[in-house]
């Protein structure tokens, strides 16, 4: 008698699965994610574990540009205060200023590129739109932005919440621009698919072809676009911390505290290599996770 079970044609994996096994193969994107893992746990968890001591202003002074020791393990700043645990408040608002433009970035970077795909009458206004954006200068439009608004938001919300969303916002809604091109070239060729045609055939209203059938088909290059927002907003924020002009100085950043010892480069060159350091390998791990993503997102290269 035949074994019907052993007959059975095995259940082939599952697409997730397959995706995952092509982005671990990706040599330079495990990297990248374990790099970037590492950090977001040590900004996160670490403050927990680390305590450093609470010390007078006289203490304090005392203590100002210590080198690496062990109550200091990356010394203190110009004010006695411990670089280790600045270091990870820093990188707190640092990567989430990074998340936070990303996704105002994606989301009004698809919500155009979806219209300007779909709606022919719609797109050479959006696209010219998009060229406008694209020609204008980011870093001197972010520095008029900051100087105009900051206080007004600051007033509003209070200095370190009106700095965080001016910031965030003003990043995002000048890097859309990349994800609109992206989105508005796949759905130009999706919708001359047979599914889009023939949803439109039978009825079905824009509104629904685009959620069903366009926006789960264009997740591919809008999520590897996102990976490459994270770095272009962490490098954005640190520029303008850089420039004096981020966010206030007790209110850390890893830009902030590249802008904080600078003056004492040339006497503790540490005070700027630990966060460069922290940001390069941030931007790094995040454009090797992408590189990563765009081959596994790929079924031609996923096939292989």
């Amino acid at each position: 008698m035949t074994d019907l079970s052993a007959a059975a044609p095995s259940k082939p994996p599952s697409q997730w699965a397959a995706i995952w096994r092509q982005f671990r193969s990706h040599k330079g994107a495990m990297f990248g994610l374990i790099v970037l893992s590492v950090l977001v746990l040590a900004v996160l968890i670490g403050p927990y574990f680390w305590h450093p001591e609470k010390l007078t202003v006289v203490e304090a002074i005392k203590q100002k540009n210590k080198g690496p020791a062990l109550q200091f393990p990356l010394g203190t700043d110009q004010l006695g205060r411990d670089m280790l645990a600045r270091m990870m408040a820093a990188g707190k608002v640092s990567l989430a200023v990074g998340f936070v433009a990303m996704i105002i970035a994606i989301t009004f970077g698809t919500f155009i590129g979806v219209l300007a795909g779909y709606y022919k009458r719609l797109d050479g206004p959006l696209m010219r739109l998009t060229d406008m954006f694209l020609a204008l200068p980011l870093i001197p439009l972010l520095l008029v932005m900051v100087m105009l608004f900051r206080d007004r938001v600051a007033g509003i919300l209070g200095p370190e919440m009106g700095a965080f969303l001016l910031i965030v916002f003003a990043i995002g809604i000048t890097s859309w621009m990349q994800a609109a091109r992206i989105v508005r070239g796949e759905v130009l060729a999706l919708k001359e698919r047979e599914y889009v045609l023939a949803a439109r055939s039978i009825g079905a209203a824009p509104r629904r072809i685009i959620i069903r059938h366009i926006l789960p088909n264009v997740v591919s290059p809008v999520m590897v676009a996102a990976t490459l927002g994270i770095a272009e907003a962490i490098i954005t924020e640190s520029v303008l911390s850089f420039l004096g002009l981020g966010f206030p100085p007790d209110f850390p950043t890893w830009g902030r505290l590249l802008y904080d010892g600078l003056s004492f480069m040339q006497i503790y060159p540490e005070r700027v290599i630990w966060p460069g350091l922290a940001i390069s390998l941030t931007v790094l791990s995040v454009n090797y996770i992408g590189d990563g993503l765009r081959d596994a997102l790929d079924p031609r290269v996923r096939g292989r």
